[in-house]
């Protein structure tokens, strides 16, 4: 059964190594209910307001399946919460997960929205938890399992242990991995996520920029 096994909290703290001097990185697994509210779970707050959290990023979550497999990389255990996420799920592939899919866990209903990009905070945090972060952004880019940002359609309560039920997948086939790689590693995907009703805005002017370049025979920026 697709289920949540780990509930994930953080809030702000003061760390010299952040980019603006504070991080939110650092979440700990709750005990209990927890409260999901349009702009994220109750008990956990987004740092940097400028590149992080609103509605479209207002949940994040992460398969302990692929916990399992950096834990096997790496050599080191990964504990649920460590990539940052609020939900560490089992028995689901968060990453064929289409753009537009609904989840019901607890008595919150989730839409599946974006996807998160790797960046030199995430990389930094990983140092200082004890592993290695040698291209870190890269090694994780590479994969392509980024785990997805999720929208909260139904306010409501949830815990570890509840299901993960599926509502709605749209049937497009873009898929949380494929999202990923268009905007970050394969450009040629990014026709693809124009399949998608309700696309992020700035996902969705990436692909139309795409389109209409390579319709322009602008090779140069294509390339760039």
């Amino acid at each position: 059964m697709a289920k949540v096994v780990s509930v994930n909290l953080g809030l702000p703290r003061e760390v010299e190594w952040a980019t603006i001097g504070r991080t939110s990185i650092d979440k700990t697994p709750a005990e209990g209910p927890v409260a999901v509210r349009a702009l994220g779970l109750d008990g956990d707050r987004v740092s940097n307001r400028k590149y992080h959290g609103g509605a479209d990023q207002a949940v994040y979550a992460f398969a302990a399946e692929d916990l399992a497999r950096w834990t096997e990389r790496l050599g080191v255990p990964v504990a649920p919460g460590r990539f940052g996420e609020n939900l560490t799920t089992e028995g689901i592939d968060v990453n064929e997960a289409e753009i537009g899919e609904r989840w019901r866990i607890g008595t919150a209903v989730l839409e599946v929205r974006s996807v998160r990009t790797p960046c030199v905070e995430f990389k930094r945090w990983m140092g200082r938890s004890g592993y290695d972060d040698r291209a870190w952004v890269k090694r994780f880019a590479a994969e392509g399992r980024p785990g997805p940002y999720l929208r909260v359609l139904e306010e409501g309560v949830l815990q570890a242990g509840d299901a993960v039920e599926v509502l709605h997948r749209p049937g497009h086939g873009v898929t949380v991995s494929t999202m990923f790689r268009a905007l970050n590693t394969d450009r040629t995907l990014l026709p693809r996520l124009l399949e998608v009703p309700d696309l992020l805005p700035r996902a969705r002017e990436k692909a139309e920029r795409y389109v209409r370049d390579l319709a322009e025979g602008r090779e140069d920026l294509l390339l760039g």
